[in-house]
């Protein structure tokens, strides 16, 4: 029987190892982003044959992930199917890429359905766009971000730990800001944001922080994902502060990303103004993510 324990500092390297080994691109595969989502979707860690298997608790039910790491996958899997079925479940897979259902139509042809949602699928551009913002099309960015440039009074920094604080204080300004349009999403979104700033050290995440004078207009918090992308899980700016969002964008990106091909900035989660917001960067591509039911 697989044995889901809460997530821990202590499983931290183990489980960067696992994910290292897939190389996945998605940005559900790291240590941080499951940390910080543990409260909001209850998520567990098994080790099983070499392999990590996370569980995730949904409104009545729990899915997982296929197994992760280049352990025994089918033994793993087995031994989850086993599991899910003595509890009289149904085994549900999540956050599956196309090469996972690849592999499951080779062990488990006819065993499973799948279903997929644009909402879920990760953009993905490269270093080099973000960095340089070359071309007509991003034309926009870069006249935003001359007008942020137009006062010469600014700066950016790296963020530490003792920084939290401040950064914090931004958070609650924006929560005020929005509190005509405030709702659970957001909600959970500034707790994960509250948990990245007490958690930066621990986490070994990345920040960075934009000034307009002695004012703090935006923060961006990421990490590696694997070997050729970096993904950038956070990014905050007072969106009454003219190219405050395109600016901490191209600066957290040409401080802490050069040395990988691609930046991963997240799913759009089927929020409108987001979606807008992530293609108007002109992503080079769209990480797809499936959800496969086992059906016997």
């Amino acid at each position: 029987m697989l044995n889901f324990t809460a997530l821990s500092f202590q499983d931290r390297e183990w489980v960067i190892q696992r994910m290292a080994e897939d190389d996945r691109q998605a940005c559900e595969y790291t240590f941080a982003n499951n940390f910080l989502w543990s409260d909001i979707y209850g998520v567990k860690m098994a080790k099983a044959h070499g392999c990590l298997i996370l569980q995730f608790q949904e409104t009545d039910s729990r899915c997982y992930t296929i197994p992760i790491g280049a352990g025994d996958r089918k033994a793993a899997l087995d031994d989850l199917l086993a599991m899910v079925r003595a509890n009289g479940e149904q085994l549900v897979l999540n956050t599956l890429v196309k090469s996972d259902l690849e592999w499951l139509e080779q062990y488990y042809s006819g065993q499973f359905t799948v279903q997929t949602n644009r909402d879920d699928y990760d953009y993905v551009y490269t270093t080099e766009k973000l960095s340089t913002l070359a071309g007509r099309k991003l034309h926009g960015k870069r006249n935003h971000i001359a007008r942020f440039k137009d006062d010469a009074n600014w700066r950016y920094r790296e963020m530490m730990p003792e920084d939290a604080g401040e950064c914090m204080r931004l958070l609650d300004f924006w929560k005020e800001s929005e509190s005509e349009n405030w709702n659970d999403d957001m909600e959970n979104e500034l707790q994960i944001n509250r948990k990245a700033l007490r958690n930066l050290a621990d986490l070994v995440l990345d920040g960075g922080m934009l000034y307009k004078g002695q004012k703090l207009v935006a923060f961006s918090i990421g990490e590696p994902l694997n070997s050729n992308t970096y993904v950038v899980h956070i990014e905050k700016a007072l969106a009454s502060v003219q190219g405050a969002y395109p600016m901490i964008n191209q600066q957290f990106v040409l401080h802490n990303c050069q040395e990988y091909q691609y930046v991963n900035r997240e799913e759009d989660t089927g929020d409108e103004g987001l979606r807008k917001a992530k293609l108007s960067y002109y992503p080079e591509l769209l990480v797809e993510k499936f959800r496969a039911r086992f059906t016997i």
